[in-house]
């Protein structure tokens, strides 16, 4: 299985995305598969989406390193199939739902979303999925689940970034129910009309369109139903800099750097630089969620 992952990650693919040709599909080309689709009403329009180049190219994914490039040259390694994720915590009965059977629980939707890293990039990426709250109510959990944690894959053998990097592994992440039954929040599959890439968190990710990327946990095994709030890596590795909430949020500064603008990854270059916006530009939708909140100290 790993010689025709490693084969593939030799592969040219077409991309679709301009027509141009592109490495970028090889390091799961062995186990990519179109996705039927429909298009959603929550989806971003008028902007121009980022390429399959830049968007399996240039990303966070610890696991595999710490450079931009580390997951697109090693999550070849990554085994996606079988798979599966299971449910705990404050439930009705505890479960687990195969990759496969997860993929049919709901018609797949097709959302663009504004990404937002926490370093200062973006992108605009065509994503695959349904909302989470879906899944949600498929896990029945009890009224006294107030917050949802998402724990990734931990697999040192196929993930070399983990004995190189001083995190508390598995990568955990959580969000407030509210946060988690919004119909923005996306239990994620695909993108591009596909079966997600592995650098990109296959087989199955959330995508939380209006927080920082990180809060966007990536390949799940385990979802977890918590009366509190869960811990979550990098705010326990670094809580003055890494907030639970971690809202994008133009003036609230990262202690390192500022907030105030945004680098489109892709972008001609006098367009790249642009204004950061409340909530990711997603603040009609969202920001009731926090009302009453400071969200300086809240962050």
């Amino acid at each position: 299985m790993l010689s025709g992952a490693a084969a593939g990650a030799a592969a040219i693919v077409a991309e679709r995305a301009g027509g141009l040709i592109s490495p970028a599909r090889s390091v799961h080309a062995d186990t990519a598969a179109k996705l039927n689709t429909v298009k959603s009403p929550l989806t971003t329009t008028g902007e121009t989406l980022t390429t399959l180049e830049d968007i399996t190219h240039y990303n966070n994914f610890y696991e595999f390193g710490t450079g931009k490039g580390d997951p697109a040259r090693n999550a070849w390694q990554l085994v996606t199939r079988p798979w599966s994720v299971r449910v705990e915590g404050q439930v009705k009965k505890k479960k687990t739902f195969d990759i496969d059977a997860l993929l049919k629980l709901r018609p797949l939707e097709e959302r663009v979303y504004r990404h937002r890293c926490v370093e200062g990039w973006s992108m605009v990426i065509p994503w695959v999925g349904y909302s989470l709250s879906e899944f949600i109510k498929e896990c029945e959990p009890l009224s006294s689940a107030s917050y949802v944690q998402f724990l990734s894959l931990e697999d040192p053998q196929h993930m070399p970034g983990i004995s190189q990097v001083s995190l508390d592994w598995p990568y955990s992440e959580g969000l407030r129910m509210d946060e988690a039954m919004h119909p923005l929040t996306l239990l994620c599959f695909g993108l591009y009309g596909e079966t997600l890439p592995n650098q990109d968190g296959a087989p199955v990710r959330i995508v939380v369109p209006w927080k920082y990327g990180f809060k966007s946990a990536k390949s799940i095994v385990t979802i977890k139903f918590v009366d509190k709030e869960p811990r979550t890596t990098w705010n326990e590795a670094a809580p003055k800099e890494y907030g639970f909430y971690s809202n994008v949020n133009p003036d609230r500064d990262h202690p390192r750097w500022s907030q105030k603008t945004e680098r489109r990854i892709g972008a001609p270059f006098w367009k790249q630089t642009r204004p950061t916006v409340i909530f990711n530009g997603y603040g009609d939708q969202v920001a009731s969620l926090y009302t009453g909140m400071d969200l300086i100290k809240y962050f």
